[in-house]
């Protein structure tokens, strides 16, 4: 509930004409200023020593001299009655006071109720369009994106610390970019050499196949789903003049005078030994051992 103060008051403080004395001390107070307090005079001093109410906020006595406000049996200075959370003075302003003894603001009262709009401040009637997230409450209108401003409304949103986007926005300021199309990647993708990819972006250079959960292989910087690599890009096996793919059997490769055979076709052409790491012979288009070499 809101209050608005009536203002600080100040106690009645009067000077005496006649002979009149302290209640407490029964100093003469002729000529001095007093206080009235319960129907008993008494001077300054002693109120401030023996009477003065006790500051809830600073728990100094409120002085016959200085502004006091009050409220359900609790008493400040009028420089101590402060918002609890912002500190804004709260003499001559609406304020609320909470169940657990703290003194707040409208708006920051209004943030710790949870049946205020988290947006406005003001009161989410019943039955009126809102949002809830995370136990707090927004009128629907103030449900609104932190970079473009517009209503969320029924749109999926993300958020990054305290602040709520909507997707667009999220995925302009946060989201990783495609490798390829430069795009925010805002769900999913794929990660190749470290670089991020839409799935439907990481496709076969030349037939456009999609190479996510497929075999591919990369060659100068593009990427090649099995058969267009066998196709176009890898290099002929001199024996067997097949693909020389680097895929399961035939990885190894043996290179000669700008020459590549299979591992397993690079044999004797007449006794069918394997040359691999081993002296050959070149005639022709065929390799020999040397045996074999001297008897062709």
């Amino acid at each position: 509930m809101a209050f608005r103060h009536s203002g600080p008051k100040s106690y009645l403080t009067s000077t005496m004409t006649d002979r009149f004395d302290c209640y407490y001390c029964r100093d003469n107070l002729h000529g001095k200023k007093y206080v009235m307090k319960e129907e008993k005079h008494v001077c300054t001093k002693c109120f401030n020593k023996l009477c003065a109410n006790t500051c809830a906020e600073c728990k100094r006595p409120i002085g016959a001299d200085a502004k006091e406000l009050h409220h359900k049996n609790r008493h400040w200075h009028e420089d101590c009655f402060r918002c609890a959370k912002c500190y804004k003075p709260l003499a001559s302003e609406p304020f609320n006071a909470r169940d657990d003894g703290k003194i707040m603001c409208g708006k920051c009262g209004s943030r710790e109720d949870g049946n205020r709009c988290q947006g406005c401040y003001k009161v989410v009637l019943p039955g009126s369009q809102n949002v809830e997230y995370k136990n707090k409450v927004w009128h629907e209108e103030c449900f609104t994106c932190f970079d473009c401003k517009q209503p969320i409304r029924s749109q999926s949103f993300l958020t990054k610390g305290e602040d709520i986007y909507c997707a667009p926005c999220h995925d302009k300021k946060f989201a990783k970019k495609c490798f390829h199309c430069k795009q925010p990647i805002s769900s999913g993708g794929i990660s190749y050499q470290d670089q991020p990819w839409h799935s439907e972006c990481f496709v076969c250079h030349t037939c456009r196949k999609t190479l996510a959960g497929a075999r591919f292989t990369s060659h100068e910087d593009h990427v090649y789903c099995v058969d267009c690599f066998k196709t176009d890009v890898a290099k002929k096996c001199n024996g067997c003049k097949n693909p020389i793919t680097g895929f399961g059997h035939g990885t190894n490769v043996v290179h000669y005078e700008g020459f590549s055979w299979h591992e397993y076709c690079f044999n004797c052409k007449k006794c069918s030994l394997s040359l691999a790491n081993k002296r050959f012979v070149i005639n022709g288009d065929h390799i020999y051992c040397p045996d074999c070499a001297k008897k062709v």
